[in-house]
């Protein structure tokens, strides 16, 4: 935006020739309007409360629910799987997870029911996700058809040739709302969300796998040797010494 707004100072002092009230209400108004013919209402205050959220909280690191589930790990081979249902979780899904453990639950009954709800989690954050690329889909299509009307009426007054710089400027400033409100804040917002539900996914996948790892044994080397295939060679963290069996 810096960088936008520096531009049109530097080529120009007049930021007021940049300002049409017609053309914000067709491109803003008609986005809006077309988004919400799209979604449901609720879909839609979904996506603007995801906005925020997603650049209010930290990312989620997949490193850390490893360390998690490592640290699981031995407290079910020291006080049994029973012991994971005293563990004070901040996440739903790993509470939901280390429950269903520790009730002794079938291996791939937990597998089933976690993939279930990272499947619905997919599912959810997609729709959010398409809100913001629908948008920035909307939003220039609604600039363009903002320019045409500009330019349809800067044609019926061609036999006053003054008239027609400025029109012709005017007609240019709906295009150019859209694109802004595309390429800087609807796309890399989607962008931004779609980067944040694969972190949210693999670190719910951890969870998964760690928890039937749990069930299958309690080996605290083989436990980290499935999961620290979700992180990059460089960035997987040494076993510590003490970490167990």
């Amino acid at each position: 935006m810096a960088l936008i707004v520096g531009a049109i100072f530097y080529g120009s002092s007049d930021f007021s020739i940049f300002i049409n009230i017609p053309g914000i209400m067709i491109v803003i108004g008609g986005t809006i309007a077309a988004t919400l013919v799209t979604f449901q209402f609720k879909d839609t205050m979904a996506a603007l409360r995801a906005m925020f959220i997603v650049f209010a909280q930290d990312k989620q690191d997949p490193q850390a629910m490893i360390s998690t589930m490592l640290s699981l790990t031995k407290i079910a081979r020291r006080e049994g799987l029973i012991a994971l249902s005293r563990v004070d979780a901040d996440s739903p899904f790993l509470k939901r997870a280390l429950g269903m453990a520790s009730d002794a639950s079938d291996e791939e009954y937990i597998r089933k029911t976690l993939q279930a709800d990272i499947d619905s989690l997919k599912m959810r954050h997609y729709v959010v996700q398409d809100v913001f690329k629908k948008m920035g889909t909307y939003a220039p299509a609604f600039g363009m058809l903002g320019t045409l009307i500009g330019l349809i009426q800067m044609l019926a007054q061609l036999d006053d040739p003054e008239t027609i710089g400025p029109s012709m400027a005017v007609a240019l400033l709906t295009t150019f709302y859209g694109s802004l409100l595309a390429t800087v804040i609807f796309n890399p917002i989607a962008g931004k969300l779609k980067a944040r539900t694969i972190l949210e996914i693999q670190t719910l996948e951890i969870i998964r796998d760690g928890t039937v790892s749990l069930l299958g044994s309690n080996n605290y080397l083989a436990v980290y040797e499935r999961l620290s295939s979700y992180v990059p060679a460089h960035q997987r963290k040494p076993v510590g010494l003490g970490g167990g069996d």
